[in-house]
């Protein structure tokens, strides 16, 4: 089945290299799929907490990917929060897209605590919160390596491709050094017409949700649209 536009970019956004990636919240298993068809890494995991969904997953993907020896791709039926990433050694690419980003922070966080000493890389596009979602990845000292704003059906996706290091990942990997921006960088960085439009369309849309929260709870929205006002579209 093809992809639609933020599925394609997720896809786009990640390099072979991984020895074991995590499709979470994985819903049809569209992405992870489409991972296996350009072999993106060794061992694809497809991990969703709804039973009967999983079983028609696996029983796609046994027929449209029979497993071999070594199998390809395993299927996990359980919270996101356990996935057991302490089985196995080299760094994971764990991607969680399509949930709010209030469901989003609390599977993170809990990774994170349950492996305080692993490197883990996130691909992250959130529904919404995410501002909130910024703010717990620099918390928990994740770095960004890119982020992408997108539209797709008439709503906006940002997603976030980051790295969460520990201070012996920290010296190895010096060119994952920069801090994540509350609102974003490279969301603001546009190279065409288009993009100049999608992305003065979202601030507007994110200023406007402010504002409108902070007719009612001013302390509540004060930081955040402080930094939104701060935002400057740069070519």
């Amino acid at each position: 089945m093809k992809l639609g536009h933020r599925l394609t970019q997720l896809n786009n956004m990640i390099p072979t290299g991984y020895t074991h990636i995590w499709d979470c919240c994985c819903d049809h298993g569209l992405l992870g799929a489409a991972l296996l068809a350009r072999q993106a890494a060794p061992m694809i995991h497809f991990v969703d907490i709804v039973p009967p969904l999983m079983q028609q997953l696996e029983n796609k993907l046994r027929r449209f990917y029979p497993l071999q020896c070594p199998p390809q791709w395993q299927v996990h039926c359980l919270d996101v929060a356990q996935i057991p990433l302490s089985d196995y050694p080299k760094t994971p690419l764990v991607i969680i897209a399509g949930v709010g980003g209030d469901l989003m922070i609390e599977l993170v966080n809990s990774l994170c605590q349950q492996h305080p000493h692993r490197q883990i890389d996130f691909l992250l596009c959130p529904v919404h919160h995410q501002y909130e979602l910024r703010q717990q990845l620099i918390t928990l000292n994740c770095r960004v390596i890119e982020e992408k704003l997108i539209e797709e059906n008439r709503r906006f996706y940002e997603i976030l491709y980051v790295s969460r290091l520990t201070e012996d990942t920290a010296i190895a990997t010096p060119q994952l050094r920069k801090p994540i921006s509350p609102v974003g960088e490279q969301l603001w960085q546009v190279t065409s017409d288009k993009q100049r439009d999608i992305a003065e369309r979202y601030l507007n849309k994110i200023l406007g949700h402010y504002q409108k929260i902070s007719r009612s709870s001013p302390q509540k929205a004060e930081q955040a649209l402080q930094d939104y006002q701060h935002v400057s579209l740069k070519a």
